[in-house]
């Protein structure tokens, strides 16, 4: 499992280290709000053949069925505008809007199961 150019370029703009998301494993996303914005992501520990993100739209939601699960490798199909920052490394979160990015380190992910 290899990043892509544009996720290295990436990693390294943030100084993150590269991890990246095997397109066999799975990540939670809420299919029915990434029409809303803004688009929130976080990557948690990877485990049980997940790779760690979950990405949302909107406000985020406790409900049990709130993210469904999905293979890395259909994530284009859904939002492909979150690609390049597959790889990442888990305890990184990205809230992106029309125009606006904001990619930061956030420690409790790594301590949460989701969010």
């Amino acid at each position: 499992m290899t990043a892509t150019l544009e996720q290295l370029a990436l990693c390294e703009r943030f100084q993150s280290e590269v991890v990246p998301a095997d397109p066999y494993s799975k990540l939670g996303i809420a299919i029915s709000t990434l029409n809303l914005i803004p688009l929130n992501a976080s990557r948690h520990k990877q485990a049980n053949g997940t790779c760690g993100w979950y990405i949302h739209g909107g406000k985020y939601s406790t409900d049990a069925d709130f993210y469904q699960p999905i293979h890395v490798a259909h994530l284009a199909k859904y939002c492909p505008q979150f690609i390049p920052y597959l790889a990442l490394a888990p305890g990184w979160r990205i809230l992106l809007a029309p125009e606006y990015e904001d990619v930061w380190f956030d420690e409790r992910c790594l301590n949460e199961t989701n969010a």
